[in-house]
């Protein structure tokens, strides 16, 4: 998730103050890790620094000055490219899920037990999913759909080397 460009996609929608910003992420990207609002403020600062935010307006408020953020020509041109870039396919050839099964072999561990404990952990986390989208909005629901498809992934590569077991142990201890 690039928080730099998902900040300044909020403020092309409108301008707004960091209190805001931190608001609107933290309810469309930030399902399960909030942004802290240390990170909010530094990425808004370096993004004034760079010239793709301007200050507008500067409001007293009950703490600091509250100020309000407008996205510039030059940040709404990075939206814009971004936006129409695919995103990288990530065919994860180097996990930690395949490390932990390789060095158990490597090591005489029971691979086995991992991958089992693996499946319950995901299998777990499906559950939480399919709770989130049996009662949470259509945002909610299309996140939770994302993770439930990769977690169906893993477990069809659990299942799958799982069954190749015994042909990696004699791969990676000769």
């Amino acid at each position: 998730m690039s928080v730099p460009l998902t900040l300044l996609g909020l403020l092309e929608q409108e301008p707004r103050h960091g209190y805001d910003l931190k608001r609107d992420y933290d309810t469309f990207f930030g399902r399960g890790k909030p942004l802290p609002y240390g990170q909010v403020y530094s990425t808004l600062s370096r993004l004034a620094r760079d010239g793709k935010v301007v200050i507008s307006d500067v409001e007293p408020g009950a703490g600091p000055d509250r100020k309000r953020y407008v996205i510039t020509d030059r940040g709404a041109t990075e939206v814009d490219q971004w936006l129409i870039q695919p995103v990288e396919p990530e065919p994860h050839l180097q996990t930690v899920l395949f490390a932990k099964v390789v060095l158990a072999l490597m090591l005489d561990r029971p691979a086995e037990d991992y991958l089992d404990t693996q499946r319950r952990a995901h299998l777990q986390r499906m559950r939480e999913l399919t709770e989130v989208k049996r009662t949470g909005g259509l945002v909610d629901a299309l996140l939770a759909d994302h993770g439930l498809y990769h977690l169906e992934a893993d477990l069809r590569w659990i299942e799958t080397t799982g069954a190749r077991l015994d042909a990696l142990r004699r791969t990676v201890r000769p």
